[in-house]
């Protein structure tokens, strides 16, 4: 089967399944063959649940999918994320592999919980339960976002602002950057180094002491 025919197919049953679920499910078709990682949608239904739509560019599983190689991903089910406007998601992410194995594109799955979870929570108050839940993944409308984002998140993980940060800190928070495909994004290496207060050459230096320990 060429690798058209996969994606023509996986549209079909975007489309089949958007139709079943109604229109709180939304169904996104990313190709990944290309060299513009950028604007990676080819197909989405029901992308007002998301705000994105064809053209727009890949999220954070679409950056640890290219970063990862050809063999390194696993299709992910029902896992939780939320949109920028803070709506919760259940979410599943399936591979398209060509004939050879190769990962080519992926299938996203993004079903609205929202009302579904403000039900929970009053449920919870009126019983007095509380339930512990896991922090959902957000999802980006662009890769600038996608990128502010991934810069919060090597924050979080550190624990203390970028000014106070130390050498060590700060190539913790760019392993993090790395490994989750941030400099995969165009244009990404300014942005970082302006954020952590250091030079092109500093952010490269970091990244082969990364790279090699890694190795």
């Amino acid at each position: 089967m060429r690798s058209d025919e996969h994606f023509e197919f996986a549209k079909r049953v975007a489309k089949g399944i958007a139709g079943q679920f109604g229109r709180n499910c939304e169904v996104v078709i990313h190709d990944l063959r290309g060299e513009d990682t950028e604007h990676s949608i080819i197909a989405i239904e029901n992308g007002h649940v998301t705000g994105r739509s064809v053209g727009d560019g890949p999220s954070h599983i679409v950056l640890e999918s290219l970063k990862g190689g050809p063999d390194a991903p696993e299709d992910r089910v029902s896992y939780l994320t939320k949109t920028s406007d803070g709506r919760v998601l259940r979410s599943t992410t399936l591979y398209i592999r060509d004939d050879e194995g190769k990962v080519i594109g992926l299938m996203g799955i993004n079903y609205d919980i929202s009302m579904m979870v403000a039900v929970d929570e009053v449920l919870r108050d009126f019983t007095g339960t509380d339930i512990q839940t896991v922090e959902p993944e957000a999802i980006s409308r662009n890769v600038a976002d996608l990128l502010d984002e991934l810069l919060e998140h090597s924050v979080r993980i550190v624990g203390k602002p970028t000014t106070l940060m130390s050498k060590d800190d700060k190539i913790r928070a760019i392993k993090f950057l790395d490994d989750n495909g941030a400099f995969l994004i165009t244009k990404s290496g300014p942005k970082v180094c302006q954020y952590f207060g250091i030079s092109t050459y500093t952010l490269y230096s970091y990244l082969d002491e990364i790279r090699s320990a890694a190795e």
